[in-house]
């Protein structure tokens, strides 16, 4: 699965202005940064079809080895090869393929092996040679498990290009941080956070392996002339920086990569935000000074000298790598009044447009009123929890508003919601299912997907819920919230399909029927199991299929971010300052997602309740606006405007 979504570049550093050597000056890894990883996927497709077929015209008697590591992160990268391969691009015959690690103890056939995984994703598409893939076997004895991975350590001589993601903490493999960094081939023990993230693959915390084998750190640095690292999305941000440009220790096992001589990260313009040469530009090389991108340095520089924006002087900006701009733009003060305008006007009580008013300096037109608005939702509680109060304005304004809910959400409901629903329809006298559901969920069986009909009332379960808090809001849930159901979603496990024309298709129909004046859809990458991303995908594929249309030529589109990170000030074309009792009310909209409260299912690395995520990260931005010097809200919502 990969994305081509990414926002529009608005100025920044000029890339081919500036030598490679200045431009890298703070990375200890070669990055390569691309504008979704789609385009990174097809320079590692380029780059190792290229390796293969060179080695094979040069050492046609010798195998071209190839390591590889499983996740959601290469998944794209194995799709693109397979594409080649059936192209007749490259051929895999003559590949030796050499797995990077397994959990202990697994069998090959279940699904949450690396060893099934591989397969699923890539070797059993290609025309590799049985003998030539070696995975570790996580059935070996315990007994005889060290002499296993003596033999498996010596079985490799050469990786000619090693291929790898990393966790959150820095893991490569299973090397949990505290790896030695000439450690071999070995079982190690998986630390809590490690098993906390396998969780979703697993019926429960207890049945996910407790061990795991996995080539050492030594053992790569040895064996693998070449590596390639990946990493897409924001939630890869903070460890791709302190990856590349932090100090190399043990305790973030990737930056021990440092010191191979031939090693690059392949990363998408998200994963690499907080890379300095993405972050702050200015310090690397010669930028492109648009209103934007000056906005975003002046905001950088608000929070380094700890001042607000009219309070800066010209030494702020010398002392702090910023005099470029003063010389591309003007003086200090003329800056300072540009941007404090530019910042404040983004500000808006009015998300649709205030009717009969001068909009000039509005971030939404004024007509026509009301607007027809549709808020697409890629679970059945995202437009609550990251729009909420915009979506009560907009109700409360007169706008004609409807909600599209992607996904049927089923898979993050638990079993446990479904008995005690299923219980309470049969107190109820309404239906007594409950022992037959009770059985259905007794039979599941680990790491496959739930039947069809438990999928089918957990969807249920979820429409009721966002129906519930749609109302609440005031919404017509009966004629106004659209249930897509999207074919992509509906695997009934935690690995989703590809977006194919079909789930395309449906989106199509809707913007047809509805033809909205607004369109707000979710933007964030930052979801931990990659739905967000597809369905960004699938509604920007569907505003292509109907862009000649002519209500089409007239919307404007609108992102917001999810639950896990806020759009930078620097990019935010539109804020909505909420008063306290419509953070309140949006509060307990997102009660209403009731199989959602308490124990969020799939929660990432952040174990606090959607509504706190939600009220914290809100009222952070209020405040980041309050230090800039603007007017102080209780909370505001952020939006990023994109052309069609």
């Amino acid at each position: 699965m990969y994305t081509r979504y990414k926002l529009p570049k608005d100025g920044g550093l000029i890339a081919n202005a500036t030598p490679s050597d200045i431009l890298q000056r703070y990375e200890k890894i070669r990055t390569r940064i691309y504008g979704s990883e789609y385009d990174g996927v097809q320079y590692l497709s380029d780059s190792i079809v290229d390796m293969i077929n060179r080695h094979g015209s040069r050492d046609a008697g010798s195998p071209f080895v190839l390591g590889l590591s499983t996740g959601r992160t290469p998944i794209g990268l194995y799709r693109e090869l397979v594409k080649r391969y059936q192209k007749g691009e490259v051929t895999f015959e003559n590949v030796v393929v050499y797995s990077l690690d397994e959990l202990y103890p697994i069998k090959a056939t279940e699904q949450q092996s690396r060893n099934y995984r591989i397969h699923e994703d890539f070797l059993s598409h290609v025309n590799i040679r049985p003998e030539n893939i070696h995975i570790f076997d996580g059935t070996t004895p315990i007994e005889t498990v060290s002499e296993y991975c003596k033999e498996f350590e010596s079985s490799i001589h050469t990786i000619h290009l090693m291929i790898m993601g990393m966790g959150e903490q820095g893991q490569i493999g299973f090397n949990e941080p505290g790896s030695y960094a000439k450690s071999r081939t070995r079982l190690v023990p998986l630390n809590h956070a490690t098993r906390k993230s396998l969780q979703p693959m697993f019926r429960g915390y207890s049945s996910i392996p407790s061990l795991a084998i996995t080539m050492g750190m030594g053992t790569i640095m040895n064996a693998a002339q070449r590596i390639f690292v990946l990493a897409w999305g924001e939630n890869k941000a903070s460890i791709v920086r302190k990856v590349v440009e932090g100090e190399a220790t043990d305790q973030l096992p990737a930056s021990l990569l440092q010191n191979h001589p031939n090693i690059e990260m392949v990363v998408d313009e998200t994963a690499a935000e907080l890379l300095t040469r993405e972050q702050t530009p200015w310090l690397v090389g010669p930028c492109e000074w648009t209103k934007k991108f000056t906005r975003k340095a002046v905001v950088w520089l608000c929070n380094e000298v700890k001042k607000p924006i009219l309070k800066l002087t010209d030494q702020d900006y010398i002392e702090n790598s910023l005099g470029p701009l003063l010389e591309s733009v003007g003086a200090y003060d003329k800056i300072n009044i540009g941007i404090f305008n530019d910042l404040q006007h983004t500000i808006t009580g009015w998300p649709g447009g205030k009717p009969n008013a001068d909009d000039a300096t509005r971030p939404v037109r004024s007509a026509p009123y009301p607007k027809r608005v549709l808020i697409f939702s890629p679970h059945p509680d995202d437009d609550v929890i990251s729009m909420g109060g915009t979506f009560l304005r907009l109700i409360d304004q007169g706008h004609d508003v409807h909600v599209a809910y992607q996904t049927s959400g089923n898979v993050a409901v638990h079993d446990d919601v479904v008995l005690q629903t299923m219980d309470t329809a049969r107190e109820l006298n309404l239906n007594d299912r409950f022992e037959h559901v009770k059985k259905l969920i007794a039979n599941k069986k680990t790491g496959e997907p739930d039947p069809r009909e438990l999928r089918d009332i957990k969807a249920a379960i979820r429409r009721a819920e966002a129906k519930a808090a749609s109302r609440l809001f005031g919404l017509n849930e009966e004629t106004h919230a659209h249930f897509l159901n999207l074919p992509f979603y509906e695997t009934g496990g935690i690995k989703k399909g590809m977006l194919q024309q079909v789930d395309v298709d449906v989106v199509v129909r809707l913007l047809n029927d509805i033809k909205p004046h607004q369109i707000y859809a979710a933007g964030d990458l930052s979801d931990p199991h990659g739905t967000h991303r597809i369905c960004i995908e699938a509604v920007l594929a569907a505003m292509q299929a109907v862009k000649h249309e002519k209500w089409a030529k007239e919307v404007q589109m609108w992102l917001y971010r999810g639950a896990w990170q806020e759009w930078d000030l620097g990019v935010v074309d539109m804020a909505v300052p909420l008063s306290p009792e419509e953070v309140l009310k949006k509060r307990h909209a997102i009660y209403r997602h009731l199989s959602q409260k308490d124990i969020v299912p799939f929660p990432g690395s952040d174990t606090r309740e959607f509504w706190q995520r939600a009220e914290d990260r809100t009222q952070n931005t209020a405040h980041l606006y309050d230090k800039l010097g603007m007017a102080e809200y209780q909370a505001m919502e952020v939006f990023v405007r994109i052309e069609i």
